[in-house]
């Protein structure tokens, strides 16, 4: 195995382990300063809303001067954000520091684009699963891990994902390798200085080939997102599942995940056209979300979350390394973040709108809207992106 792929993997899985740790206690943190529901949510969309402005930019930074230093300064950013989290004592202070830990987090991007760099067209889809599998253990460790700490003071969880982001700030410093010889940094340097605005994002959107990914994630991630956000509180009205219930699912799911995008993508893609494949599997997670939508039992919920994290884990890896593929090499960061910034921007939209749905209309709706939406985006997909093929040579990309 590639060494800097298991490097950035680690320093993925460690990056997403203290932020698993904070997540699921926010709302109780927050209840302790006397949070409204109102707060409490904003103070969650604050999070995705700055990662949505920082993926871009860490991105196109990170093409321009090195992974290795974006790295660098952005986790310094999320550890200077968890100390101010664990020595909150005011409302404030937790905005602070979800505003500046989601602004920091944008370095999804810049990890996306190192995958990118050390890995050729043919096992680039294997290297981003292997980014996506460090998410899902992250996500599968970091709940449970910082429920269990929590129990001695919500500023625990907070400190020690802080001591987490230290070990990995210091893992980077010490082994982790620019991914960008010098030679292609001074070559970057004296391109262009690429944009960031929403201009330019608008113009990626309408270009030929990144274009229709770029619409596809951001529809699996309305859908998925009208999912993921809404899931626990789905479980408790629907079937009357407690916290511990809920959170078993949810490793199910996970470990799910993990499998996807760990070990079965890389030699599917090496066999596949990506471009079929991302139908397929996108197909997947639309039989899912219908499941989900109309499961009368958690029997048939279990076996409705089987297909959805086949197609959700699979897809993710996929859409990433697609992307890489079909821009320039000095676009690459700033295009993975473009998507990432897009796939933030419905984790600002979907928990309040999937919750009042479910509020007002019942436990089913949320799933109703993923599914109707999952069914457009497959259609899309089918005709936009079945036409392009295989990734072109993208040198000639204007």
């Amino acid at each position: 195995m590639n060494k800097r792929l298991l490097n950035v993997g680690l320093i993925v899985l460690v990056d997403m382990l203290g932020f698993a740790l904070i997540v699921p206690l926010l709302a109780f943190y927050a209840d302790v300063f006397g949070a409204t529901e109102l707060q409490t949510g904003l103070l969650v969309s604050s999070y995705a809303f700055m990662q949505m402005i920082g993926a871009p930019i860490l991105g196109r930074i990170s093409d321009r001067f090195g992974r290795r230093p974006v790295f660098l300064i952005s986790i310094f950013g999320t550890l200077v954000g968890f100390l101010i989290l664990g020595f909150a004592d005011s409302l404030w202070m937790l905005f602070v520091s979800r505003i500046l830990s989601g602004l920091t987090a944008g370095n999804i991007s810049v990890a996306q684009a190192y995958i990118a760099d050390v890995t050729d067209e043919k096992n680039r889809a294997r290297g981003m699963g292997m980014i996506g599998a460090a998410f899902g253990i992250g996500f599968i460790l970091g709940p449970a891990i910082g429920g269990t700490l929590s129990v001695y003071g919500f500023d625990v969880p907070a400190f020690v994902a802080a001591a987490l982001t230290f070990v990995n700030l210091i893992a980077i410093f010490l082994w982790l390798p620019e991914s960008l010889t010098e030679e292609r940094r001074a070559e970057l340097m004296n391109l262009k200085r690429p944009d960031v605005s929403i201009n330019a994002l608008f113009t990626a959107l309408q270009r030929p080939l990144v274009g229709p990914l770029l619409w596809t994630r951001l529809g699996f991630a309305i859908a998925f997102n009208a999912f993921q956000t809404v899931f626990p509180l789905y479980a408790l009205k629907k079937f009357g599942l407690d916290a511990q219930q809920t959170g078993y699912i949810l490793a199910y799911i996970g470990i799910v995940l993990v499998i996807m995008q760990g070990g079965a993508i890389g030699p599917l893609a090496a066999r596949f056209k990506e471009s079929n494949l991302l139908v397929v599997f996108l197909a997947f997670a639309a039989v899912g979300m219908i499941g989900w939508a109309f499961a009368q039992s958690v029997p048939w919920l279990l076996v409705a979350m089987f297909p959805m994290a086949i197609g959700a884990g699979s897809f993710n890896a996929l859409i990433n390394s697609s992307i890489s593929k079909s821009v320039r090499p000095e676009e690459i960061g700033g295009m993975l973040g473009f998507g990432a910034g897009l796939e933030s921007s419905t984790r600002i939209i979907m928990p309040a709108l999937a919750s009042y749905l479910l509020g007002r209309f019942g436990p089913s709706t949320p799933g109703i809207l993923g599914s109707v939406v999952m069914i457009v985006v497959v259609a899309y997909a089918y005709v936009s992106l079945a036409s392009i093929g295989q990734a072109p040579d993208m040198s000639s990309q204007t």
